[in-house]
């Protein structure tokens, strides 16, 4: 069963989404996983494209859209439809929806930016939380500092 972790930014934090994302990223990488950032656009997908080439001055993190590499030899991928057959390891949702097929993958993240959310974000993301709850999904939440 997918384990779920939700990752909660504080109200006034100087850690923006995009950074926690990259950082979870670079972690579940160096760690050996395949992660498959799922987006909600073709426009998101191209700025977190862009996010994750200038991450950090000192460190590169493999990655692609999946429309553009070959998705084996590729340690984190970025797409906004439904992920090739043979990933299985981690995906990170930065979509505001519940994507269809995430119950195939080992661990699902989600992070909740509570410092730059909308009404209509926050709302998504509560219910996003409830659906997992009430389908019995294993859910941890991580509360992150400044």
């Amino acid at each position: 069963m997918t384990r779920i972790d939700f990752y909660i930014l504080p109200e006034k934090g100087r850690r923006t989404t995009e950074q926690v994302l990259c950082s979870l990223s670079n972690k579940a990488w160096k760690q050996g996983g395949q992660v498959y950032i799922h987006t909600g656009s073709p426009d998101q997908s191209m700025r977190i494209d862009d996010l994750l080439w200038s991450f950090s001055d000192i460190s590169f993190i493999p990655h692609g859209r999946v429309e553009h590499v070959e998705v084996d030899k590729t340690p984190v991928l970025i797409g906004h439809e439904d992920p090739p057959q043979n990933l299985h390891d981690i995906m990170i949702n930065m979509s505001d929806s519940v994507p269809l097929f995430f119950g195939r993958f080992d661990r699902l993240i989600e992070i909740v930016d509570k410092s730059s959310a909308t009404e209509e974000s926050q709302f998504a993301a509560r219910e996003r939380y409830r659906f997992y709850k009430e389908r019995g999904y294993p859910l941890n939440t991580h509360k992150l500092d400044n």
